[in-house]
């Protein structure tokens, strides 16, 4: 989207390069046996003005707004998003363990003399040490430890916690208390509320985005980049020059496909981490199997991450009496999956859980793999980005996007920044 995003605010003087034969990427959506799936939840979480008439210019009445029905299942027991601020209905012994932490960290941290803050670091903090300053021992145990590990694939201690402001809301104590007893009235977080498209999937924006662009080429493989030329090498041996260059590949492809790094940007390039998620789409015969958007699993014994729903977000994503669900698994990428087992883990883990009965007929099934899914938000990973994305700069090159700027981030943020980087290159 971030590439589709700088094309659509160029409007003219470019040639946009797509692997595949429709534009996207991984916005993209497949339709099989009368279902539609998605590479996992891709929402619109719209804050930013400009986005917020955008978005309903190009996709016009094809749109929905939803308002976040999000839950986490844990202790056999649903409690609503975000497990810090609902408590209620989990086992007395959870509960007494967060709430002790999380006032033993809050002790901790008035009576906290000396020290740096976080900002004034040496070394970015760990999400280890994050969690136990902020939450303390209790929600760590039973919740961001086991649900981020499976998530990143790395332990807390591994991770630093520079990504966690706009994702994780930090409730006060006394929200947290009123959880435990109440209903939850607060909204939090970026993603409270999403828009979604009515039909076809998420890639309806992709392709009300691409559609009148001109020099978009389709089923076009970049293969290789001469930097200090300034030329593009598709597969099929065609050669392009370029002023400017935008890439939205993943930043750790995008480097190996490039000719003479500097040895210093070898070396970068050579620590920067991430995760693969294992993306299984089902799709049942039976109507509303869920009232939910998407499930957060933070338990080991349940193999996936987090389930969603796509009915949910609009009910065109499925065939009458039908439901769907992406289930997410994360791995190492160099772990290849035991495909068999990650099915029989998860269909074991859905009638766990009671998302499926015994007798529920799966009618479709949909497999797709993402590579690069999650950056990994290691001690290396900072510097090491922003020396490569510097270099890259220097020479005319913008990396931008998820995974060109080798970050975190939603899609709003991937659409602002191709507008963004289309107002640079047109400034230059």
């Amino acid at each position: 989207m971030s590439g589709l995003s700088c094309a659509y605010h160029l409007r003219k003087n470019y040639r946009l390069f797509e692997r595949s034969d429709e534009p996207g990427g991984l916005s993209r959506s497949i339709k099989q046996d009368g279902f539609v799936y998605d590479h996992t939840g891709h929402l619109l979480h719209l804050r930013n003005p400009y986005t917020l008439k955008l978005i309903p210019k190009l996709l016009g009445d094809n749109l929905v707004l939803n308002h976040r029905r999000a839950w986490i299942y844990s202790h056999d027991t649903y409690t609503p998003y975000p497990y810090q601020a609902n408590l209620g209905g989990l086992p007395m012994h959870v509960i007494r363990d967060c709430i002790s932490g999380l006032v033993e960290a809050q002790l901790a941290a008035s009576h906290m003399a000396t020290g740096l803050p976080a900002q004034g670091r040496a070394t970015p903090e760990s999400m280890r040490s994050w969690v136990l300053r902020t939450f303390g021992k209790g929600f760590a145990k039973h919740f961001f430890f086991p649900y981020n590990e499976k998530l990143w694939t790395v332990p807390p201690e591994v991770l630093t916690a520079e990504w966690v402001a706009p994702f994780v809301p930090r409730p006060a104590i006394g929200d947290v208390i009123e959880g435990i007893m109440s209903d939850p009235t607060k909204t939090y977080g970026y993603n409270a509320t999403f828009y979604y498209p009515k039909q076809g999937g998420i890639q309806s924006l992709a392709f009300a985005m691409a559609k009148g662009l001109p020099n978009l080429h389709m089923n076009s493989e970049v293969a290789s980049i001469d930097f200090q030329k300034k030329e593009v090498q598709l597969s099929n041996g065609e050669t392009f020059t370029y002023t400017f260059l935008v890439n939205t590949l993943p930043l750790v492809r995008l480097l190996r496909m490039m000719k003479a790094l500097p040895t210093e940007i070898k070396a970068d390039l050579d620590k920067l981490r991430w995760s693969s998620v294992y993306n299984i789409n089902l799709g049942v015969k039976r109507a509303q199997i869920s009232d939910k958007h998407w499930i957060y699993f933070p338990q080991k014994k349940y193999a996936f991450y987090r389930v969603g729903f796509p009915m949910n977000f609009a009910p065109a994503m499925t065939p009458p009496g039908c439901s769907s669900m992406y289930v997410e698994l994360a791995h190492q990428p160099q772990n290849a999956v035991d495909e068999k087992k990650a099915m029989r883990d998860t269909l074991k883990g859905l009638r766990d859980c009671g998302l499926l009965k015994k007798n529920d007929e799966i009618i479709s099934t949909c497999i797709l793999r993402i590579p690069v899914a999650y950056v990994t938000y290691d001690i290396n990973r900072t510097a090491c980005t922003n020396r490569i994305l510097s270099f890259l700069e220097s020479e005319n090159i913008f990396s931008i996007g998820r995974f060109g700027g080798w970050k975190y981030s939603y899609m709003e943020e991937a659409i602002l920044e191709g507008q963004q980087t289309a107002e640079k290159i047109l400034e230059k």
